[in-house]
């Protein structure tokens, strides 16, 4: 019913400029974890208030703002709507290298949250408008490399500039005077959003599949994408939606305890510099972690094409009972080198089924409701691992421990946890996820 599907060079391009995008996100993200000691240093906060910058501050609007959004980009211009976030998040990075004091970077800091609480849902929508069901998963996952292609590039950039900086307590610039190298640092990748801003208008809306509704309900069948549908959606996938939301939350809040803490838990541990922080870790999470994102699409492809209904949540599964030892062992290591070896397969197996979650979602749920339903799970899913991911090792060292070198086993306990938990939820739905892609196939016929 809804024709030939659009080129698949061409869809891949639309995954390549989508792609930067989210890899700018995560490098405007995830750079203050690079600069947390400065930043304690310069302004005099805590480690649970710098948990805060990278952790409320960040979620509280983009989660909040992520569902009109998503209802805006299941009804209108999808591609528009990303352009303006990511405008947005560009100009509100620059704001936090600006920032005097804990409260200031605060709000720059939501500012950046806000901007690009317009970016997945809408993509992730767009992206099942460009590829079939059994090539999704891949398409996603690509998509999802941002998450490591942006970190480790943040990392390496952040250490560069400190690194060239670090001679000079501050940097003069041009209509700014001074200002410290942290601050530097944010107005340098701010910029990197400009070109890739550029490339966003490159890109076409395409035509939307699987807009036919085959229900007895008049409210639904008259506005298929508003309130009535998603609740009845929702009731009859009730148990897939619960256990899929609960277990990558979990697996979110390990996600978020090792990519914010692991530059600050290798220098108190074992004496390394931020340079060598940034230039190490970035480089596990550029290659690594890219590489366990792709695997988890891929092998979640080839179940699928070998008929397995179910073969995207199973992936997943099989990639966190993987990670699970290297979660909890890593930051307990003796030594520098075995910690940075434990460190990468930590790595590889948290990004494994990175991708993932959000494919489940497109191949289960109706076309006109895709970004809502993405964004519910963001701003669940994001509250809890964004909110609590890095502000529980936080409490932990400052309030049990006591002792900032005690990070590392604080972050292991969290860590480990959450990746346990997240294991047996999703093995709890993995039989109703089934029955929901069965529905999704017997509703497009």
């Amino acid at each position: 019913q809804d024709g030939e599907w659009v080129n698949s060079a061409y869809g891949w391009y639309v995954v390549f400029v989508l792609t930067l995008a989210y890899t700018c996100s995560f490098i405007d993200r995830q750079v203050l974890t690079l600069l947390i000691e400065p930043i304690r240093r310069d302004l005099h906060v805590t480690d649970t208030q710098v948990s805060l910058l990278g952790g409320l501050a960040f979620t509280l609007f983009y989660t909040t703002l992520g569902m009109p959004m998503a209802r805006f980009a299941d009804q209108s211009h999808r591609r528009n709507l990303m352009a303006v976030g990511l405008g947005f998040w560009t100009l509100m990075t620059w704001a936090c290298g600006l920032a005097k004091g804990f409260w200031t970077l605060f709000l720059g800091r939501v500012g950046v949250g806000v901007g690009e609480a317009a970016l997945s849902p809408a993509a992730f929508s767009l992206l099942s408008d460009y590829f079939p069901p059994q090539r999704l998963a891949r398409a996603i996952s690509v998509y999802s490399t941002g998450v490591y292609f942006g970190g480790g590039l943040a990392l390496m950039i952040g250490g560069s500039v400190i690194k060239m900086v670090s001679s000079a307590p501050m940097v003069s610039l041009p209509f700014l005077g001074e200002i410290f190298a942290w601050q530097f640092t944010f107005i340098v990748v701010g910029a990197i959003g400009l070109p890739v801003l550029a490339l966003m208008f490159t890109i076409r809306e395409p035509k939307r599949r699987g807009l036919k509704v085959v229900t007895t309900d008049a409210k639904v069948a008259e506005k298929p994408s508003g309130w009535p549908a998603l609740r009845a959606f929702l009731k009859i996938n009730r148990r897939t939606v619960t256990c899929h939301i609960l277990a990558f939350s979990c697996y979110g809040i390990a996600i978020g305890c090792y990519q914010f803490w692991a530059p600050s838990f290798m220098m108190r541990s074992y004496g390394w510099t931020p340079p060598q922080a940034g230039f190490t870790i970035g480089a596990l999470m550029f290659v690594l972690g890219t590489a366990g994102v792709f695997c988890g699409g891929w092998v979640a492809d080839w179940l699928a094409s070998k008929g397995r209904r179910d073969a995207i949540l199973r992936t997943a599964r099989a990639g966190m009972a993987c990670g699970l030892p290297f979660i909890i062992l890593t930051p307990l290591a003796g030594d520098a080198r075995l910690a940075t070896v434990g460190l990468g397969f930590a790595i590889f197996f948290l990004a494994f089924p990175q991708g993932l979650p959000a494919a489940a979602l497109q191949v289960m749920t109706p076309n006109p409701l895709r970004a809502q339903m993405s964004a519910i799970y963001f701003f669940i899913g994001s509250l809890i691992a964004s909110g609590i991911g890095p502000l529980l090792p936080a409490l932990l060292t400052d309030y049990v421990f006591q002792q900032p070198v005690m990070l590392r086993y604080a972050v292991s306990i969290v860590g480990g946890i959450a990746a346990l938990l997240s294991l047996f939820i999703l093995s709890f739905g993995l039989a109703a996820y089934g029955q929901s892609v069965q529905r999704a196939e017997e509703r497009l016929g």
